[in-house]
């Protein structure tokens, strides 16, 4: 019997975050890739001193209603909206994520889906794809010239400067944002407007980085593209309950925005095929921290955060309702 604290993972994660984690407890994973179920969430929370789980994990207040030996539930991701951090801490939870690890790829995503959808390249990649592609001409695919532009960023924290970062000094870009709390310092010259409709009004392209949950649900709707201008773009890679998925596909649908860049969804794996449809859209699979160092960089800060509370040190990256 190992007197090792148990650990259940709730996903297959890179084997050198496995290794460090047997060091400290007694691991068993989880071989589905896919969100865990009700069932095996208070399963997992009955039987085991911790839980590392992940996006999509059932986590809300309905969770903690049972028998519940679990202490710690140390999340694998920087977004913990899927876990009712209130009602966990209620129950005895301490809750950890992985903030840091994801900044430099979730921007670098971000600038990728920008420079796609301003320059129709799933639309061109489809067009040599499918074999309709009838060769070069000067009016073919036409699309938005970035340089010199202004970005408008929602959510100036530590994603949201990485990209203001690099769109600044990669394409001479002007930056505008919108936060709820005052930003001195964002790396680059910045104006902080006063709400998101200002930096929508403002900006060619908008990028989004705040948190999910109830806070933010729907926090870009109709009124906010309406303030866009018609070639502007939205590039979301926060996720997707930011955006009212319905008043997105309409604003694309009618051309009062130009294009949406997202790498995320209202309701993941579901996407709209009425967005599925769209040439003026590019879609990818929730790719942002997908680079083995940068998963791997996750896990072992998901699974530090999991030893220092095991070991009675403070948690490095613990949340608060």
């Amino acid at each position: 019997m190992s007197e090792l604290p148990s650990l259940y993972v709730t996903r297959p994660l890179p084997d050198v975050v496995l290794d460090a984690a047997r060091v400290h407890f007694d691991v068993k994973v989880r071989v589905k890739t896919s969100p865990m179920s009700d069932v095996e969430t208070a399963t997992a929370l009955a039987g085991y001193d911790a839980v590392l789980p992940t996006l999509g994990d059932p986590l809300g207040a309905g969770a903690f209603g049972g028998d519940i030996r679990a202490k710690m539930l140390g999340n694998f991701g920087v977004g913990y909206n899927h876990i009712d951090v209130a009602t966990a801490q209620s129950v005895g939870l301490v809750v950890s994520n992985t903030p840091g690890a994801v900044t430099d790829a979730t921007a670098d995503i971000a600038v990728l889906l920008m420079l796609m959808t301003a320059r129709n390249a799933s639309a061109g990649e489809a067009a040599v794809r499918d074999g309709s592609w009838d060769g070069w001409h000067p009016t073919q695919f036409l699309g938005l010239h970035v340089s010199g532009k202004t970005l408008g960023v929602i959510g100036m924290g530590r994603i949201g400067k990485a990209i203001a970062k690099r769109c600044h000094n990669g394409f001479g870009m002007d930056v505008v944002f919108y936060n709820r709390s005052r930003v001195d310092d964002c790396g680059v010259p910045a104006r902080q407007l006063d709400t998101i409709v200002e930096v929508m009004a403002a900006s060619d392209v908008v990028s989004l980085s705040v948190p999910g949950g109830p806070a933010n649900q729907h926090m870009i709707g109709s009124v906010e593209f309406a303030a866009m201008q018609s070639h502007a773009i939205l590039v979301n890679t926060a996720r997707g309950d930011v955006v009212d998925e319905a008043a997105l596909i309409a604003a694309l649908e009618s051309g009062v925005i130009g294009g949406a860049g997202l790498d995320v969804y209202e309701n993941e794996p579901s996407v709209p095929s009425a967005l599925r449809k769209l040439h003026n859209v590019s879609l990818l699979p929730h790719l942002g921290t997908a680079a083995l160092e940068v998963r791997i960089g996750m896990g072992l800060m998901a699974v530090e955060n999991l030893r220092a509370f095991f070991a009675g040190e403070v948690v490095p990256n613990k949340v608060d309702a």
